[in-house]
Formats: structure tokens, C-alpha cells, sequence
């Protein structure tokens, strides 16, 4: 047998792709409202582009308060029916979901590589994380209503949760599939109904969902996708009263939006937002295993996710030879083409996005600091949104690019004399998302680990998800924590039942 040739599989991922788009370019993408593939009530549309090479990828409904109001109303009223449904039979659906999702992977890898830019050696695997998602949560569909017994003197007091009622939900850009499931899922497994405002620049995969969902047979209106303009679309859903809570991942000012927006109808909301995350090495760390960690967490997903490790943290007496090495790997990084599965980095998603990613080169120089790979757009294939992997030394913690969330593959390095001053350097920004600790020394690492301001720590490790555990920040990074049983609590309600034994003694009045 032939050996497959990467050329082999990036002709056959174009193959693949080709009429996907073609079907994509002549159906263009609606909204799903009741079940329903629907037009915008304004008749309004907008034309998503593909990174690559700025073809129309679709016309995409372009949908308003009109179209949200339809879409809360059809979430509204299909949610006693999913609520009461039995937990067997929700658990049924959302693995047939599942199932859908699977038999469609290498459709949605491909489709997400041209619609996002992302490589599809980590798009290949997003399909297959976004059915774990569904898996995962709708195995706990029955125990999403446990709660606890209290028992006092005189009572039994129990607690159970019930699902909060119809939420919104709106999600990024970076790797919209996944992250999609990730919110949708256990919405849907708690027995909440749900709107979901994908981000405009990459509605195609949320488009595929949604059918994903109504073909596994889930019931119509249990899941609802409007399209739009997150001013447009997104405030309104974030205003409507039927819509009991809001889950958005996405950048901090976002956030701080939509919960001015939500604060008169009292939303309840989830928040995983920005992050500026330390990657800290120190001098008796398994530096070949941390160097590894470093440029995966960095420059791997286009450097386009919030968990992404920008800021290097080197102990000063390892860093010249630390860095020796780590610039030798970021000038070997392949930027090119998504589809093909030798490319490590593609372009970015958008021309906007572009522009702000290349504006801290020159803030890096303006603060002083030295651009040791990179700092440049890169000529890629299709002449799209491609940027050159970026390494910036010389660095201080006061520096913008190493404040500010640059949500590119821009690795910023700033040396640490001990163990205090890596902690103060860590926690000197607005953000709180992760941490990452390489160490030798345990003790140091579950000291480090204690102190730094983070919602999630990875000791001598890469960002490594489990799906039981919670999953969010702290400070301006978010709010709440998603995954296993934090999920459920963020989309139900729990409910406290005191049931008396008849013994106790009640005062009595008006006598």
C-alpha cells in the first residue's frame, strides 16, 4: 500500500471542502427558529469571508430584536415540554446528537478550517471534543436534579435543582464548534431551552449545528441559532425578558456589556472572558518538557484562545539558553494554508483582527522591548489574514504587550529573579484566567499555585481538559465556572423542600 502524503490529505481535505462550500454559497445560512430555517424579518443579510483567501464563504441572515423575539418565544414555549421530558429520554436525544456530530466530523473539521482559519491538525479533533461534550452532560442528565439532605431536630430538609427556564447563548469565533457544545450541551441536558447567537465572523459551523440537533430529533424549539451583529442580535437577546440567563465566552468589555444589558430583567450570568496567562519556568524545571508546553500553549490554535500561555516567566539564571532554544523553534513554526496538515499556523480570522495583532509590534518597540522572531503580516496562500509567529524579549511586566490580551501567537518573555517576584509579576494584570507552573519542587509549585490569581492551574503540564472539572476565571478573566456539576448549577435553580416530622413546636397567635 501506499504511504499518505501530508500533500495526499491536504488534497483530499480541498476535496472534501469543495462542495460543502459550493452548498454553503448557493443555500446561504438562515436562522433556526422553532425548528424552522428562517430569513431575518428585515430581509437583512451579511456576507461571511474565509480567512484564507477573503472568498464568500455565505450570505448569513442578519437577524435583530424581531428575529430574537421569534426565536425567545419559540425557546419559551417549548421548554415545559423539554423540561418535564424524563431525564432518560433527554439523555436518549443528546447522545443521538452526539452520534450526528461523529458521523459529520471531517465535514465540520474542514468547514471550521476554512471558515476560522484554524490548522486542521486541532480542527480535526473539535468535532470529537464537541460529541464528548454531548456525551459527557447527557450521562448526567438524570442526576442534573440531585441535590443534598440537611436534616435539623425536627425536619428533614432536602434541596433539588430545577432548570432555570429558557437561556441565551453567545459564543466566539476562535474554535465556535466546540465551544458551542460546551455551553449547549449541558443547557440542554439540565432541561433549560435555548437561543444561541453565534459570533458573525464564523457562523457557518453554528448553522451545521443547529441541523445537527433537529435531524438527531431533538424537539422543535429546544434549540434556536440566530444570526446577527452582536450589537444588533446579541443585545437583544441579552435584553429579553423570556430569557432567564446568559452564557457568553468572549472578550471582557463584552462581558461588562451584557451585564449592564441583562441587570433589568436581573439575568443570571456566565462569563468566560479575556486572559493574559503566565507560563512560569523555573531553574529546576524539565526544561525540554517545558519548552514544549510553551510553544503548544502559545502559538498552537493561531495563539486565538483565552487559556493561551503569552507571557513567559523565565528564572533569570536559565533564560539566555532558554530563550536560545525557544527562538529556535518559533523560526522553524509553518504558517500555512488551514488545510493542510502540515501547517501549525493559519491565518487569522478576520482582516480586523489582523490589524490589531500586528499593532503591538510596534507597540513592543515603542515600550522598548525586542522583536526577536517575527513582527510581521506573513505572505501565506490565498494572500489572506496570515501573521508571522512572533517572539518578543526584553520585556517588563509594565509593558502594553504584557498587559494587554493580544489574542494572537505573540509569545512575551520577561525574566524573574525567585519565587516572590514571579508570583507579583503573574498576578500584575486585570485578567485571571490560567496559570502554569514548571517546577521540580512541589512544594514550590502548590505554593505558586496558591497564590497566583488564577481560576484554573496547570502544574508542569499544558492546558489539559477534564470534563468533571471547573472550568473559569477570576478578576476581569469571568464569572462562574463551567463543567461537570458547575454547569448545572449555573442552568438550574435550586430548590430547598423542609419536611416537618410534626413534632416541633408552632407559636401561637391571637389566642
Amino acid at each position: 500500500m501506499d504511504k499518505v502524503t501530508p500533500k495526499d490529505v491536504f488534497s483530499a481535505n480541498c476535496e472534501r471542502a469543495a462542495p460543502l462550500l459550493k452548498q454553503l454559497r448557493t443555500d446561504g445560512i438562515g436562522h433556526m427558529i422553532g425548528g424552522k430555517i428562517e430569513p431575518s424579518v428585515s430581509g437583512d443579510s451579511f456576507e461571511t469571508r474565509s480567512p484564507i483567501d477573503g472568498a464568500v464563504l455565505a450570505t448569513v441572515a442578519r437577524g435583530g430584536a424581531d428575529d430574537i423575539d421569534r426565536a425567545a418565544k419559540a425557546a419559551a414555549s417549548a421548554f415545559k415540554a423539554w423540561r418535564d421530558m424524563p431525564a432518560a429520554m433527554r439523555k436518549k436525544l443528546l447522545h443521538r446528537v452526539a452520534d450526528a456530530i461523529e458521523d459529520r466530523a471531517d465535514d465540520i473539521a474542514v468547514l471550521e478550517c476554512v471558515d476560522t482559519g484554524q490548522a486542521h491538525r486541532f480542527m480535526a479533533k473539535a468535532a470529537i471534543r464537541a460529541a464528548e461534550n454531548f456525551r459527557f452532560f447527557a450521562d448526567r442528565c438524570a442526576e442534573a436534579r440531585d441535590g443534598l439532605n440537611t436534616p435539623s431536630e425536627e425536619h428533614w430538609n432536602i434541596s433539588t435543582r430545577v432548570p432555570i427556564g429558557p437561556v441565551g447563548v453567545i459564543t466566539p469565533w476562535n474554535t465556535p464548534f466546540m465551544l458551542s457544545t460546551w455551553k449547549i450541551a449541558p443547557a440542554l441536558a439540565a432541561g433549560c431551552t435555548v437561543v444561541h447567537k453565534p459570533a458573525e465572523w464564523s457562523p457557518v459551523t453554528a448553522d451545521l449545528l443547529a441541523k445537527l440537533v433537529k435531524q438527531a430529533g431533538l424537539p422543535d424549539g429546544v434549540l434556536n441559532t440566530v444570526h446577527g451583529i452582536g450589537e444588533e442580535a446579541g443585545k437583544a437577546l441579552t435584553e429579553h425578558p423570556a430569557i432567564k440567563a446568559i452564557g457568553f465566552v468572549g472578550e471582557s468589555s463584552t462581558g461588562s456589556a451584557i451585564m449592564a444589558q441583562g441587570a433589568p430583567t436581573l439575568k443570571r450570568v456566565h462569563f468566560e472572558l479575556g486572559g493574559k496567562n503566565p507560563v512560569i519556568v523555573f531553574d529546576d524545571a524539565d526544561l525540554d518538557r517545558a519548552l514544549d508546553a510553551v510553544v503548544f500553549m502559545i502559538y498552537s490554535l493561531n495563539g486565538e484562545r483565552c487559556t493561551s500561555s503569552s507571557r513567559l516567566l523565565i528564572q533569570q539564571g536559565i533564560a539566555d539558553k532558554f530563550i536560545e532554544k525557544l527562538t529556535a523553534r518559533v523560526k522553524t513554526l509553518n504558517v500555512g494554508h488551514p488545510l493542510d496538515p502540515a501547517t501549525e499556523i493559519g491565518p487569522l480570522i478576520h482582516e480586523r483582527h489582523l490589524a490589531k495583532v500586528c499593532s503591538y509590534f510596534d507597540v513592543a518597540r515603542k515600550d522598548g522591548a525586542v522583536i526577536a522572531v517575527g513582527g510581521k503580516a506573513h505572505d501565506g496562500p490565498g494572500g489572506g489574514h496570515y501573521v508571522q509567529p512572533t517572539l518578543v524579549t526584553g520585556a517588563q511586566a509594565n509593558m502594553r504587550v504584557a498587559q494587554e490580551e493580544v489574542f494572537g501567537p505573540i509569545l512575551t518573555v520577561i525574566p524573574f529573579r525567585d519565587e516572590a517576584e514571579a508570583i507579583e509579576i503573574a498576578n500584575g494584570v486585570q485578567y485571571g484566567l490560567t496559570g502554569y507552573v514548571w517546577t521540580g519542587d512541589m512544594g514550590r509549585a502548590l505554593r505558586v499555585a496558591d497564590a497566583l490569581e488564577a481560576g484554573m492551574i496547570w502544574l508542569n503540564s499544558e492546558n489539559v481538559r477534564h470534563l468533571p472539572t471547573p472550568f473559569g476565571g477570576m478578576k476581569s478573566s469571568g464569572i462562574g465556572r463551567d463543567g461537570g456539576d458547575y454547569s448545572f448549577d449555573f442552568y438550574m435553580e435550586t430548590k430547598h423542600v423542609s419536611l416537618a416530622r410534626g413534632t416541633h413546636k408552632i407559636q401561637k397567635l391571637g389566642i
